[in-house]
C-alpha cells in the first residue's frame, strides 16, 4: 500500500511528518544566515533532495496484521545504517552537481558534508531504535496502547473477530444457511450476469430523469406506474428478543381492519371486480394484491400477477421495524398470527415467479429469507424446495453443507428430495473440470453409494420419474417386484405425497444424458443388491412402514401452494374437502387472533325470493325484505332503508332505458331492375 493509504489509516495529513536533525541544523547553523542568496538556493536545494529521500523510507510504527507494507517498503527497512548515512551526502553531491552545472560555486561545501554525514550517521541510529520499539509492539510487551493509533487499530481488529467468531458460535449451524445478501435479492444482478447490464436497463437510463422519488428497498424497486404510496395502515412491532433472535409481528390499524371486512365480503361474493373496486379506492391493501394476483394468473396475465405481488412486497418493506433485518438471519416473524402470513405468501409468489422468470438463484435468496423467519416450525416447508432451487443455481457445495449441518436435528435424509438431490449434487461435483482426478472419483463413488441408498429406501420414485422424463424403462425393470407397480400402491399416503411432489417439480434436472446413464447403472447396482438380500433393503422397507404415516398440515399447504398436479392429486380428502382461501391457505388450527371479524346478519332461504338472491350476489350487505333485528340500531336501519331506494332507482332507469330502445331498419334502395334473392 503507498505511503499516502498509510498516512490516511493513522490520521495524518500531508507536510505533518516528523523532521530530522539534519533540517533543523541547516536551518540554525549561523554559517548559513551570513551567506548570500547564492547559498540559501543551495541549502533550498539539499532540503528538497533530502524530503525525496525521506519519501522513500518506509512508514513507521505500521502494524503486520493489516500487511500494508509493500515490497518498496520492505527494501527501504531492509538497508544497514551505513548506507542510510550515504543517502543523504549522495543526494547532497547530486543537488550540488546541478547547482555547478548552474555556474554557482560554494565555499563551506566539505564541511557542511561533513555535518550532514554526522547528523545523518545520528539519524540512522534513531531509526534503528524505531525499529526496535515496532518489533516490541508486535510482540505486545512494553507497548502502550495511548500511545499508538496503530496498537489501537489491532486490538480493535482482534476484538471484533472475537465478536464475530462467538457469534458464529452462538448462532449453531445455521448461519452459514439462512444469511441472506442484499445483492442476491435483486433480480436484476442475476440478469446482468447472463446478458450483461446494457441489455438488462435498456431504456431505464433517460427515464430515470423524470422519475417520481420513492423509499429506496431492497426487495423490489416502485415503478411510476404504481399509485402514489400512501401509508395503508401496517406497522411491525417488536415482540420480543431472546439469546439474539429478534421476534416482530405486523399490526394492523383500524382503518385497515375496516378494509380487511370489506376484502373478505367481497371474497364471499365471488366476483374479482368488487376486489378491484377496493383496490381502487385502497391501491395497497395486501390481502387483496394477493387475490387479484392470483385472478390474474389464472387468466394467464402474467404480467399483472407479478407486478401486484412486487406492490405488496413494497407495502411490507414500507412498514418494516427499523431493526427488523432480512440479511442476519434472526428476525422472526410467527405464522399463527394473521398479519404475518400475507408477508410469507407474497414471499413465496415473488420466489415463483423469479424461478420462471429464469432467476433461480435470486430465488434461492428469496427461499432461504422464507426459511429464516421460523426456521424451526418452517410453516411453508421451504425444505422441500430448497434443493431443488439450488441445484438450479448450480451452488452444489450449499446444499451439501446444509445437509450435513441439520442433518442431526432435522433428520433431512428422510426427506425423498434430499435423498436424491444430495446424490445429485455429488455427481455434478464429480464432473467438474477444475478438480484433481482423485477427488473427482470420491465425489463420483460417494454419488453412487447416495444414490443406491436413495432408491432402496424410496423405490416409489424410479417409475414415475421416467415416465415424466419420457423414458422407456427396461423390462427387468418393471417386471421385478421391488420396481414395479407394488411398491407405488403398498408406499404410505404421506410418502406417496412427498415422493409424487419431488417427481413433478424436479423431472427435468434428470433429463441429461450423462445423468440417466449414470442412473440407469445405479438401479443395475440396486437389483443386484435386493436380489443378493442386502440387509439394508429389509431395513429400509420396516422405516417406510412405521413412518410417513400422516404429513404435517405444513406439508399440505406447500402442495397447494406448488399447484404440481401430480402431488395435488395426492392430497387427503380431509385437505381438498374444505374451502380454500388464496389469500391464507390451510390456515393453522391454533391461529393467534389479535382482532375478530362482526357477525354478518343473515336472512334464512326461506325468506328471500329469487329476485333477493340475486342482488344479494352482486351486494352481500343486500337487505331485499328491509326487515331489522331489535339488535341494529338506527344508523342500520336508515341506511338499508336507503338502499333499497337506491336499488328501486337503478330498477326504474333500466325499465326506462329498456322501453326507450329502438331498431332501425337498414335504409334500402328504390331499384325497379333489382333482383329480389339478392343479398343486401
Amino acid at each position: 500500500m503507498s505511503t499516502r493509504a498509510l498516512r490516511r489509516l493513522k490520521g495524518k495529513q500531508r507536510g505533518q511528518e516528523a523532521l530530522d536533525l539534519g533540517d533543523l541544523s541547516f536551518g540554525d547553523s549561523p554559517e548559513e544566515q551570513a551567506a548570500g542568496e547564492e547559498e540559501q538556493l543551495d541549502t533550498a536545494n539539499s532540503k528538497a533532495s533530502r524530503r525525496k529521500s525521506k519519501k522513500n523510507k518506509a512508514p513507521k510504527n505500521v502494524s503486520n496484521i493489516y500487511e500494508l507494507i509493500g515490497e518498496a517498503d520492505n527494501e527501504a527497512e531492509n538497508i544497514s545504517p551505513d548506507e542510510e548515512a550515504e543517502k543523504p551526502d549522495g543526494n547532497k553531491t547530486s543537488g550540488t552537481e546541478k547547482n555547478d552545472n548552474r555556474g554557482i560555486k560554494k565555499p563551506d561545501q566539505k564541511q557542511e558534508d561533513a555535518s550532514t554525514k554526522s547528523l545523518s550517521g545520528d539519524g540512522g541510529k534513531k531509526k534503528k531504535k524505531k525499529k526496535k520499539t515496532k518489533t516490541t509492539l508486535e510482540g505486545g510487551q512494553e507497548a502502550v496502547p495511548g500511545d499508538n493509533i496503530d496498537l489501537l487499530l489491532e486490538n480493535l481488529e482482534q476484538t471484533n473477530g472475537l465478536s464475530l467468531q462467538n457469534e458464529d458460535c452462538g448462532g449453531c449451524d445455521r448461519r452459514s444457511v439462512l444469511h441472506v445478501e442484499h445483492r442476491n435479492l435483486n433480480p436484476e444482478t442475476e440478469l446482468k450476469r447472463y446478458f450483461g447490464a446494457r441489455a438488462v436497463q435498456g431504456d431505464q437510463r433517460p427515464r430515470q430523469r423524470n422519475r417520481q422519488f420513492h423509499r429506496s428497498t431492497w426487495m423490489t424497486s416502485p415503478k411510476d406506474s404504481w399509485p402514489r404510496f400512501s401509508r395503508p395502515g401496517i406497522s411491525m412491532t417488536l415482540l420480543q428478543s431472546k439469546d439474539g433472535i429478534q421476534f416482530f409481528t405486523f399490526e394492523h390499524g383500524r382503518d385497515y381492519q375496516q378494509v380487511q371486512f370489506k376484502f373478505l365480503d367481497a371474497v364471499e361474493s365471488m366476483d374479482p371486480n368488487n376486489i378491484v373496486a377496493l383496490l381502487q379506492l385502497n391501491p395497497y391493501h395486501i390481502d387483496s394484491l394477493l387475490q387479484l394476483s392470483d385472478v390474474c394468473r389464472i387468466q394467464e396475465d402474467q404480467e399483472m400477477a407479478r407486478d401486484l405481488i412486487e406492490r405488496a412486497m413494497y407495502s411490507f418493506e414500507c412498514a418494516f421495524h427499523p431493526l427488523f433485518s432480512l440479511t442476519s438471519g434472526t428476525s422472526r416473524l410467527d405464522y399463527l398470527r394473521p398479519e404475518n402470513r400475507a408477508f410469507y405468501l407474497a414471499l413465496y409468489k415473488h420466489m415463483v415467479f423469479l424461478e420462471k422468470r429464469g432467476c433461480p438463484r435470486t430465488a434461492l435468496e428469496y427461499c432461504k429469507l422464507i426459511l429464516s423467519l421460523d426456521p424451526d416450525s418452517d410453516p411453508l416447508c421451504m425444505l422441500l424446495l430448497i434443493d431443488f432451487l439450488t441445484l438450479r443455481s448450480r451452488e452444489y457445495q450449499s446444499l451439501l453443507q446444509l445437509h450435513q449441518d441439520w442433518e442431526e436435528h432435522r433428520n433431512l435424509s428422510q426427506l425423498p428430495n434430499f435423498a436424491f438431490s444430495t446424490a445429485l449434487c455429488h455427481f455434478h461435483l464429480s464432473l467438474q473440470e477444475n478438480v484433481d482426478p482423485e477427488e473427482s472419483e470420491k465425489e463420483r463413488h460417494k454419488a453412487d453409494q447416495m444414490l443406491q441408498n436413495a432408491l432402496i429406501m424410496f423405490p416409489g420414485v424410479l417409475i414415475p420419474l421416467l415416465d415424466l422424463c419420457t423414458v422407456q424403462p427396461d423390462p427387468t425393470v418393471t417386471s421385478h417386484a421391488f420396481f414395479g407397480p407394488k411398491s407405488q400402491i403398498g408406499q404410505p399416503p404421506a410418502l406417496a405425497e412427498l415422493t409424487a411432489l419431488y417427481v413433478g417439480r424436479t423431472h427435468s434436472l434428470w433429463r441429461e444424458a450423462a445423468v440417466m446413464l449414470w442412473l440407469e447403472e445405479s438401479v443395475k447396482e440396486v437389483l443386484r443388491r435386493v436380489d443378493a438380500k442386502d440387509p439394508l433393503v429389509e431395513d429400509c422397507q420396516n422405516k417406510r412402514k412405521q413412518r410417513y404415516q400422516s404429513a404435517p398440515r405444513n406439508i399440505h399447504r406447500h402442495v397447494l401452494l406448488s399447484e404440481i398436479k401430480e402431488a395435488t392429486s395426492s392430497l387427503p380428502l380431509e385437505v381438498t374437502s374444505q374451502p380454500l382461501m388464496g389469500f391464507d391457505p390451510l390456515p393453522p388450527l391454533d391461529s393467534v387472533i389479535s382482532y375478530n371479524r362482526p357477525e354478518r346478519q343473515h336472512i334464512g332461504a326461506t325468506n328471500e325470493s329469487t329476485l333477493s338472491l340475486f342482488f344479494r350476489s352482486l351486494l352481500p350487505n343486500f337487505n331485499f325484505q328491509g326487515g331489522l333485528r331489535q339488535e341494529d340500531d338506527m344508523e342500520v336501519a336508515r341506511a338499508g332503508q336507503e338502499l333499497n331506494q337506491e336499488v328501486n332507482r337503478l330498477m326504474v332507469a333500466m325499465r326506462d332505458m329498456l322501453a326507450n330502445i329502438r331498431f332501425q331498419e337498414p335504409p334500402r334502395e328504390d331499384n325497379p331492375y333489382r333482383d329480389e334473392e339478392e343479398w343486401d
